[in-house]
Order: structure tokens, then sequence, then C-alpha cells
């Protein structure tokens, strides 16, 4: 079972997505993990939106990224830049990867704008990590 990490900066919103995504399109063949090199808690606008497409990422948690160093990932995956600038060393031979997405707990303005925010933001995350998730199903062949 493929190991994967999912890195941002506060492990709040878009790496919950990502690992949301990841182990649905994965159809739970990968062991997944999100963490940021800080932590702000489960943003629960993400968690809304998530559910109302289907992916309850409700239990997840906030961690940090020092949490998991005693573990060898298969791949490392930034979700933001500031992450990937900050993102520790893994003893192992993960595969980094990265995708700048846009941080919707960012957005001010009406409550229309921050929903339509954390839409765009779920569906571009969405349609990454289900390439992703066939690439790497496909390359174990």
């Amino acid at each position: 079972m493929k190991k994967v990490l999912v890195l941002c900066t506060g492990n709040s919103c878009r790496s919950q997505m990502a690992e949301g995504y990841l182990r649905h399109f994965s159809n739970q063949q990968f062991e997944v993990y999100s963490a940021g090199v800080e932590t702000h808690g489960l943003n629960p606008k993400a968690v809304a939106c998530m559910l109302q497409d289907g992916i309850d990422i409700s239990m997840h948690t906030s961690n940090l990224v020092d949490e998991y160093k005693h573990l060898h990932f298969d791949y490392v995956l930034s979700v933001c830049d500031h992450a990937a600038e900050r993102c520790p060393v893994f003893p192992s031979s993960a595969i980094r990867l990265h995708h700048d997405f846009n941080d919707p707990s960012k957005v001010q303005g009406s409550s229309e704008a921050i929903n339509q925010a954390f839409i765009a933001t779920r569906t571009a995350i969405k349609i990454y990590c289900e390439q992703l998730a066939q690439r790497i199903l496909n390359s174990e062949g």
C-alpha cells in the first residue's frame, strides 16, 4: 500500500481536502496522511464544502509534519508554495510533488464569494487528486 503525505501551511483546508480526495479516488488503496508546517485546526468551511461533494473529512485532525518524520512515504505532495519551501527533508526516497492551490480561507467578502472560493479550490483539488491517484494506481500495475 502506497503511503502519501499531503502538506500545507496550516493543515486546515487544502491538505485536508486533498487527503479526503486521495483516499476516495484510491479506493482506500493508499495510506494518506496530511500535515502542516503549523496547525490551524480543521476549517469548518472546508468540512462543509467537502460534505457537499459526498466526502466526509469531519474526523480528520490538524497535525504537524514533525509527527510523521518516522514514517516512510512513497509520495509527499505539497499543496501550497509556503509548505513546499518549508517542507522538511524526509529520510526516504519519497517522490516529491507540488501544486499550489488557492487558499479559500484567505478570501474576504460576502458569504457567497467565500463559498465560491471554497468550491473553486475544492474542484481544482478534486481534479488534481483524481488524476494523481490514477497515475499512481496505473504505475503499480
